[in-house]
């Protein structure tokens, strides 16, 4: 295994046109070999770029990008691309080669097919004709294209796309093993409730520009605290407080507001106008709020 500081990805200062149109604007980011890092951002921010770019796939207008040191280019991604695997956009399937047959176009040790059918649970029908492929079975194969050989570091785009939850668990429990096993990951996925389960790392990307790079740690430091409050009569409640100068925001059943107030006075006003309090409860904000609000800042 890696020493876990040894760099794996370092991207300096990238910068991509389309015509006149400016994509990417001096992106910037770097991670260590064994991280899972989330590339996160809305459509359109950029994020299948940067990892067509980091592939090799793409030209740039500017920048540096270098996988475990070695320079990354349209001319040279060769020499690095044989340690990286991706999943980019949709598989490349071949409908009338089988799943056993993709896979024998990217090695050819069947010790490695071997254990990637295994591994993501492809066994029953890894011998049929893809054309006979359900879509959750192809983005399967997809993934297993890009494992296959083991990888130091692997792309992947929308990985969880067509999957059924108990496949979209087993893919989690795969990815988290192969890191702590010293592969590197770098994927994107609009499902943050299922990426905010496995990433060490967050890149955050809008417009073109990364907003932020932080670890889940970090994160979850800056995660909002706030007091949930259920009662009989919500709307009236939120009237009442509102009318007594709080902050309240009524969200389907229940009111919300700033964890640092104090609760007892705030309890007293509504169980004076005879309301019945439900339940009194703290919550945090999950990483989808954190960070569609750290995006709100970034666009202000």
């Amino acid at each position: 295994m890696q020493h876990v500081q040894e760099k794996m990805v370092q991207v300096a200062g990238i910068r991509k046109t389309f015509g006149r149109r400016v994509v990417l604007r001096d992106v910037s980011f770097e991670f260590s070999t064994g991280k899972i890092v989330g590339l996160v951002g809305p459509n359109g921010a950029g994020k299948t770029t940067i990892m067509k770019i980091l592939l090799g796939l793409t030209p740039t207008a500017a920048g540096d990008v270098r996988i475990s040191g070695q320079p990354v280019s349209v001319n040279t991604h060769q020499v690095v691309t044989c340690q990286v695997g991706a999943l980019i956009e949709r598989p490349a399937i071949y409908p009338f080669l089988s799943g056993w047959q993709h896979l024998q176009l990217t090695t050819a040790s069947t010790v490695q097919m071997d254990w990637v059918v295994k591994a993501l649970q492809m066994t029953a029908y890894i011998h049929r004709p893809a054309n006979r492929y359900s879509l959750g079975m192809k983005q399967k194969l997809g993934i297993a294209m890009a494992l296959v050989t083991r990888p130091r570091l692997v792309i992947l785009d929308e990985p969880m796309n067509g999957l059924d939850p108990q496949s979209v668990k087993q893919l989690r429990d795969l990815l988290v093993q192969l890191a702590h096993e010293g592969t590197t990951f770098l994927i994107s996925s609009h499902i943050l409730s299922e990426l905010a389960k496995i990433i060490d790392q967050v890149i955050l990307i809008d417009q073109g520009r990364v907003l932020l790079q932080q670890t889940m740690t970090q994160l979850h430091q800056s995660a909002r605290a706030f007091l949930v409050i259920h009662t009989a009569a919500n709307q009236r409640a939120c009237q009442l407080l509102q009318s007594a100068g709080y902050s309240v925001t009524l969200r389907e059943d229940q009111l919300s507001l700033p964890a640092s107030l104090a609760l007892t006075p705030l309890l007293k006003i509504v169980l004076d106008a005879g309301i019945q309090v439900l339940k009194v409860s703290q919550q945090r904000e999950d990483l989808e709020t954190v960070l569609l609000r750290l995006l709100a800042n970034g666009r202000e």
